[in-house]
This record gives structure tokens, sequence and C-alpha cells, in this order.
């Protein structure tokens, strides 16, 4: 899946701090067509933009009680594309007058050999999966429906399974730190996917 190639942008006296706006939910795989209608009547492109992308889930484990985490992915389907890193704040899923979860985000495109950068740093894989699906952007909002899949070979996206009967959707934008009217954009988006799939803010946390 395609990503920004920076979410940290260069500005006088210092960097913009980005925040990742978000909704979370899942569809089983026979909704999966009307969902998809339902996206190409609202959305800016009428295709979407389908990705098969490899990620992989690296800590770095200190003397802090939580390891530092980043993801490392690269596009399975378009050879000699960037790979992508990216690092995922603490959500603020707390605030319940945000409509969104909010975590700071920063996103870079990268070479090839950043798996052998990771692990120079003292990095190591902690989980891989293999995301399979279908893009759709409304303005700055982005529409990821995705089938998550199993490694089944450390390293190796080859024969990866799908691990459920159900597509992951993830509804997203990703803006200055500040700007809580995105929030109510995603928000009213989300109303417009209802019934056929429920979008919340899921803190990770409670799923651990």
């Amino acid at each position: 899946m395609e990503a920004p190639p920076v979410t940290t942008m260069p500005v006088s006296g210092g960097t913009i701090n980005m925040m990742e706006y978000l909704l979370q939910g899942s569809i089983l795989d026979q909704g999966l067509e009307s969902l998809l209608h339902r996206l190409r009547g609202l959305c800016d492109n009428m295709e979407p933009e389908n990705f098969s992308d490899h990620e992989s889930v690296y800590l770095l484990k200190g003397q802090q009680a939580s390891p530092f985490v980043l993801r490392a992915r690269r596009p399975l389907d378009r050879p000699g594309a960037p790979w992508h890193l990216r690092y995922l704040g603490q959500p603020e899923a707390g605030d319940r007058s945000r409509h969104t979860l909010v975590r700071n985000c920063v996103d870079i495109a990268t070479s090839d050999v950043l798996p052998e950068f990771l692990q120079e740093m003292g990095f190591r894989v902690d989980h891989e999966f293999v995301a399979r699906g279908h893009l759709f952007r409304k303005g700055v909002i982005k529409v990821a429906v995705y089938k998550v899949c199993r490694v089944l070979v450390a390293g190796s996206a080859e024969g990866a399974e799908p691990l459920s009967l159900s597509y992951l959707v993830e509804l997203s934008a990703v803006a200055p730190a500040g700007q809580d009217n995105i929030a109510d954009e995603v928000r009213l988006f989300a109303e417009q996917l209802r019934p056929l799939v429920q979008l919340e803010k899921i803190d990770p946390k409670r799923l651990m």
C-alpha cells in the first residue's frame, strides 16, 4: 500500500508534528462486494488501488518498560518500489471528546537494506504478515480494505495464508497536530458506511 514519502515535513525552526486520525472495523468476506460498491460511489477513485504488502514489526528492548516499535513494509506487487519505515506513537484513545483514535505518525521511504539496518541497530522481528486488499481515497482520507495473511516461512511472503474469513477496514487521515477537524471528517465519512461496517476507535492496548 502506497504511503506518503514522509510525514514529518521540514519547516523553519523545526518540524511539523504529524498525527494519524484512525477508525477501524471488519467485514465478513461475503459483505466485501457491497462495501466496495459503496466506496466506489463515495470516493474520488471509483476503482480502488490494489495492493499486496509484506510488513514486519521490529522491537528494540531496552531498560524502559515497553519496547520501542518500528514497522517495515515493502510492496510485493511493485518490484523496485521503496520500502517504508513507520513509527506510530501511543494512541490517545482515552479522550472521549475525540471521535477517532489519534496517534503520532512518522512514515519515510527507504532503500531495500532497511531490514539489515534495523538488525544492526539492535532491533529484532516480533511478527510479520502480508496485507492484500484495496485502497480508496476521499480528499485527505484513505480507506484500506484488506485481508491479513499469516506468513508461513519467516522473512518470506510466499504462500501466506488468510488469518480469518473477514477483511480489516481502516479509515485514516494524516495531518499536522491540532487539526482536530480532520477527526470530524473521518467520523462523518465512517457514518456513511453504516450499516455495512461499524468503524470504531480501537485502543491496541485493550487487545493485548
